[in-house]
């Protein structure tokens, strides 16, 4: 039977690339992180920052967090890389351009694997070959199809992946979107890789735990994930989250702030610009 499905771009993937493109109009230098690529890839029209979801103070401290971990991933995956770690895995990837915007790494032997859905993949595939970048050699374009009980670890490893190697895994801007069982699967799954693997995911607080002005921040944002039909599904604890990566097998552990990163990448703006402290970042190491 011929797939019915229409291949697109997954709506959250397109606004994070917005969100990165908009940190380079709507603020001011220095950058944190500067991707256009991903508004290449989006193709969303002139009218883009007109968006109800692009408006420039509103959305400020989350565009923030948006470029602050797409950088704390980049920094980890080129000190890693430097240490000899030469396979990088992307959960979730969306509009990802780690490839595109690093070209120099991929060549100098540093292998890419996104894995995502295999609709919005194919969407993407397709995008990258009419803006005539291609998927290079060094990428790995990984479908899978998790709504049919896919594996990611399988087609990984059948994209090339050696478990015999350590990785860098990264996870942004998913785990809401999970349950309890799919994330600790997925610790478990990363837990399990060579000595000298390292994952960042991200993870969303729950309300009670944010100050007033965040708590209303998030509660809005998650009345907009349920009526766009991806609702939040998964809230942790920094505690909590720690103990599930420990209790997953992972030797280290460690909990990054949006406090750490504003310090790391936001001190000494004149403008403010500062992370939501909402979503956070749990590193783990094998």
């Amino acid at each position: 039977m011929e797939d019915s499905r229409v291949e697109q771009a997954d709506h959250t993937a397109v606004r994070v690339a917005l969100w990165r493109a908009l940190h380079l109009r709507a603020d001011p230098p220095p950058y944190v992180f500067e991707d256009e690529v991903g508004l290449r890839l989006a193709a969303p029209g002139d009218d883009w920052q007109r968006r109800p979801d692009m408006d420039p103070e509103g959305t400020r401290t989350f565009r923030a967090g948006v470029v602050a971990r797409a950088r704390f991933v980049e920094d980890l995956v080129t000190a890693e890389a430097a240490r000899g770690v030469t396979q990088y895995v992307v959960l979730g990837a969306g509009l990802d351009t780690f490839a595109q915007r690093r070209p120099e790494e991929v060549a100098a032997g540093l292998r890419v694997f996104e894995v995502d859905r295999p609709g919005p993949q194919a969407w993407k595939r397709q995008r990258l070959a009419d803006l005539g970048l291609g998927v290079p050699e060094g990428l790995r374009l990984v479908p899978v199809d998790f709504e049919a009980g896919g594996s990611w670890w399988k087609e990984l490893v059948a994209a090339g992946f050696d478990a015999g190697r350590p990785a860098v895994v990264a996870c942004t801007g998913v785990s809401m979107y999970l349950t309890l069982e799919a994330i600790t699967a997925t610790l478990r799954q990363v837990a399990a890789l060579a000595p000298g693997s390292t994952l960042a995911m991200t993870f969303m607080q729950p309300a009670e735990l944010l100050e007033p002005r965040t708590r209303a921040l998030l509660e809005n944002t998650t009345r907009m994930a349920r009526a766009s039909g991806t609702p939040f599904l998964s809230f942790f604890s920094p505690r909590e989250m720690l103990d599930l990566a420990r209790e997953a097998g992972f030797t280290e552990v460690r909990h990054v702030s949006a406090e750490d990163l504003a310090r790391r990448y936001f001190d000494g703006r004149a403008d403010g610009l500062r992370p939501e402290p909402a979503e956070e970042l749990l590193v783990a190491s094998v």
